[in-house]
């Protein structure tokens, strides 16, 4: 039995072993070829031994492109959605878990099934609800017949026009609303003891007293595993930001890294100066994951009793 489990370790150990190479090999790759130059690239192609051009493509990006104001674009819109998809789920699963309402099931379907339709899907009808959020407002107009109303007093009917494309509020409003988050905390309220509720109900503490001093300070783990899921989802989004931004100012930087190639036939894009604004990047969700990795790990598991 010693024999076969330390045969084992040494299977798994290689197994692993394969797995970091194989993630940090890209990544050692992108270090290497940022630090060369782009003439070295152009006589001797990528390169697996680091050069000393790291810092002055560092300065590039810094003074040549708009990736740093794209990299407080993406903060803006990660931040944002992170803390309204945090909020709104947390919310929601208290309404679902706490209330025990008769709507809750079919509720809880409901969102669940956003799941299955994730923005790249429905990315064309988003645009259009974004490019006029007041549509519904003219289809209550026309349905009720005031435009008709309107168009005989004023000779012409009411046609309100509100587009969020190329905001702030436009990049993150559609990625807010997702049933992941709902189904984590669902998941975490059911498995705190059902006694705890009707302890607060008999100390007097109503359903807002119980929500913020009781279960909001329970949730803090799988609150900061959602936090930090979300976060690197939205650094990370490149189809809705490329689709709803239309100014380089406003776009993210994951969609300004894609714009460094050029756009001529023939012409070689300059790898190490794209390959060093991908190190500068990945450097804010790295940071994120460090620090909030034992909190990731204990939400997802939902070890909290």
């Amino acid at each position: 039995m010693v024999e076969n489990a330390r045969s084992l370790n040494i299977a798994a150990s290689l197994v692993l072993l394969l797995g970091i190479t194989y993630i940090l090999g890209p990544l050692y790759l992108t270090f290497a070829t940022a630090s060369q130059s782009y003439e070295f690239l152009l006589q001797r192609g990528l390169a697996w031994i680091p050069g000393d051009q790291l810092l002055n493509n560092v300065v590039r990006i810094f003074t040549e492109t708009r990736i740093p104001l794209q990299m407080l674009n993406s903060l803006l819109v990660a931040l944002s959605q992170a803390v309204a998809t945090c909020a709104l789920s947390f919310l929601s699963a208290y309404a679902i878990v706490g209330f025990r309402a008769v709507w809750a099931g079919p509720v809880f379907a409901l969102i669940l099934a956003t799941i299955m339709l994730p923005l790249d899907i429905r990315v064309i009808t988003t645009y259009q609800v974004a490019s006029n959020v007041l549509v519904p407002v003219n289809w209550l107009l026309d349905t009720t017949g005031l435009n008709g109303v309107i168009a005989q007093v004023f000779g012409a009917p009411l046609h309100l026009e509100w587009s969020v494309l190329n905001t702030h509020f436009g990049l993150i409003a559609p990625l807010v609303a997702h049933g992941t988050g709902t189904f984590l905390f669902c998941q975490f309220f059911r498995t705190l003891p059902a006694d705890l509720f009707k302890a607060a109900r008999m100390d007097g503490a109503g359903p807002v007293r119980f929500m913020f001093d009781i279960l909001l300070p329970l949730a803090r783990t799988p609150f900061a595993a959602l936090f930090v899921l979300t976060f690197l989802s939205g650094w990370t989004q490149y189809l809705w930001p490329l689709v709803a931004s239309s100014t380089p100012d406003m776009q993210t930087a994951v969609v300004g890294l894609a714009r460094l190639s050029p756009n001529t036939d023939g012409a070689v894009p300059d790898f190490p100066l794209i390959m060093a604004g991908a190190l500068i990047v990945s450097i804010i969700p790295l940071a994120m994951i460090a620090l909030l990795q034992r909190y990731l790990v204990r939400g997802l598991v939902l070890s909290e009793k």
